[in-house]
């Protein structure tokens, strides 16, 4: 599974509005200049995103988009669905609109279901809030302490 680029932009963009104030309202131009993205498409996904429900658009001198919801609240599960649909790693999902021509003989019908769950499951453990906390470039290797970096010695693990 990749996420498309207009996914991976919306990320971006609603980890740079979790690093400020819950309150605030930015515009377009601002993120596209914070992110370094481009402008249409920038305003292209804050719009989806407002009528999707993750973001919330004010009008006027003081206006711009911001979190419709707590960063906390919101999960990475809500935005890949707002951005791409359901989570369906194949067309021949149960229920499905019949995308593939052998679906009624196929033996693996139906075993999708449950990775396509999982998955949808895992997206809903992570918030918004952890995907925009900065993390050390470093954390990803086992050894290295997460809270003063160095290596610890006999902890059982081999590089």
């Amino acid at each position: 599974m990749r996420l498309n680029r207009m996914t991976d932009y919306g990320v971006v963009i609603l980890c740079q509005m979790a690093r400020g104030s819950q309150d605030a309202m930015v515009t377009a131009p601002y993120l596209a200049e914070v992110t370094h993205l481009p402008l249409p498409s920038v305003s292209k996904l804050l719009k989806l995103l407002t009528q999707k429900g993750i973001l919330k658009a004010q009008r006027g001198a003081s206006g711009g988009y911001g979190l419709a919801r707590p960063a906390e609240a919101i999960t990475a599960s809500d935005i890949v669905f707002a951005l791409e649909g359901p989570i369906e790693l194949t067309d021949c999902i149960e229920g499905g609109d019949g995308g593939c021509e052998r679906e009624r003989s196929c033996s693996l019908r139906g075993h999708w279901n449950p990775v396509n769950l999982a998955i949808e499951q895992a997206l809903s453990k992570v918030t918004l809030r952890q995907m925009a906390t900065p993390r050390s470039p470093f954390d990803f290797i086992r050894g290295i302490d997460a809270m003063d970096g160095k290596p610890r010695i006999n902890d059982g693990v081999r590089p």
